[in-house]
């Protein structure tokens, strides 16, 4: 995943961008984490049934994995940059806000982050999901 998103910046001509590593990072420990987490959602939705439906659990479950993954742990420093700025843990404006700074950082993700899977992640998840749901 590390590389599909410095792939989809150096298409984009931002490779030259001073948040690289840390981008690289995120994207590279979202792909490592989620990976056992999605091959056991996968396993369980998977078994004993047809290699289609394989695939496609595979599929859904890899791609939701990732992508989720990386949202956490990308919604997590945004909140941990952020918390500076909150009131004392506990109360309940913290709550609120600890809950909403959250919210945006997976919005966020999800309109700037998610576009940076296109190149080479979506057909990395894709050979996969083949590579896992073909026949035992």
């Amino acid at each position: 995943m590390a590389s599909s998103a410095w792939c989809a910046l150096w298409l984009r001509e931002h490779d030259a961008t001073f948040h690289l590593e840390s981008i690289l990072l995120l994207f590279a420990s979202g792909g490592l984490i989620a990976w056992p987490l999605s091959l056991f959602a996968g396993r369980c939705m998977a078994q004993d049934r047809a290699v289609e439906t394989r695939f496609a659990a595979y599929l859904l479950c890899l791609i939701a994995g990732t992508v989720g993954v990386t949202a956490l742990l990308f919604a997590l420093d945004y909140r941990l940059f952020y918390s500076q700025w909150h009131a004392p843990t506990g109360s309940r404006i913290w709550f609120y806000q600890a809950l909403f700074t959250s919210l945006s950082a997976y919005y966020q993700f999800l309109v700037l982050g998610v576009r940076l899977y296109l190149p080479l992640g979506a057909f990395a998840l894709l050979l996969a999901s083949l590579w896992l749901a073909r026949p035992q």
